[in-house]
């Protein structure tokens, strides 16, 4: 069986060590614990860190954030970047399915891009152990790809030729993510869905593109005047359900 490995990380993290090559999330986490609590003075953990795109900003907020990843090129990156951006994290090598916390030790705990490299029975145990450091009231965010989308399509298709990234991951739908929310006991208290910004299909240009010798910018060159009516008509749209839908990324936080 095909499956995500250590060895598919440290080849990513590694190919990744310019951050500035690495697509930004545009604060969807961010954006997504703000619109159910105040950050100010909660313990938060991430889990599968990754560059810490998304728990870096929760610092600005008055959060005490805790990263942790498996992969040590990503620990290398997160402890440079905390370097550089003067940014006060505490950052731990750990194993997710056996975190190194006692029960109920966090207010947040979230993952974003992780739950979607395991299996149904790895899964449950993860999950179980994230909701195991979670304080009662605390809320729990779990972000993964959502199914139906041309970027799932392309997933299936690499996998398939032992070519995708992570070497193995699924996707859910919105319906599916919160009813494994609440399998773990835990109450929904809100969902979202984000589109891809730049596209998925300019993204894959600019890696084929990569390929061939011709580097593409991070972000295509738009009209300024275009580029502004995209991103108003994108903020306008986030809040309705139809990010959730046809969105590339989909999210549920539950409450304890």
């Amino acid at each position: 069986m095909k499956e995500s490995r250590l060895a598919h990380w440290e080849s990513f993290w590694q190919d990744k060590k310019d951050i500035d090559e690495v697509y930004s999330n545009s604060d969807r986490i961010l954006r997504n614990l703000l619109a159910v609590t105040d950050l100010r003075g909660k313990k938060i953990l991430e889990i599968g860190a990754g560059t810490g795109r998304d728990s870096f900003p929760l610092v600005k907020h008055g959060a005490e954030v805790v990263q942790l990843d498996y992969s040590p090129q990503s620990l290398r990156i997160l402890k440079n970047l905390a370097l550089e951006q003067h940014v006060e994290v505490t950052i731990l090598g750990g194993d997710a399915f056996s975190l190194p916390f006692r029960d109920e030790t966090f207010d947040i705990v979230f993952h974003q891009g992780l739950l979607e490299h395991f299996r149904k029975p790895r899964a449950e145990l993860l999950l179980r152990e994230n909701v195991r450091v979670l304080k009662k009231g605390g809320f729990f965010l779990v972000d993964v790809p959502q199914r139906y989308h041309a970027y799932t399509l392309a997933k299936h298709v690499l996998m398939a030729l032992d070519k995708w990234f992570a070497g193995w991951e699924r996707s859910f739908s919105m319906r599916e993510l919160r009813r494994i929310v609440q399998a773990q006991g835990l109450t929904p208290v809100h969902s979202y869905g984000e589109w891809m910004h730049p596209s998925f299909f300019y993204r894959a240009l600019r890696e084929a593109a990569k390929k061939a010798g011709v580097l593409l910018p991070l972000y295509p060159r738009l009209n300024s005047s275009l580029s502004s009516l995209r991103a108003k008509m994108r903020s306008s749209l986030r809040t309705t359900v139809f990010p959730r839908y046809t969105g590339i990324s989909i999210g549920v936080v539950g409450r304890k």
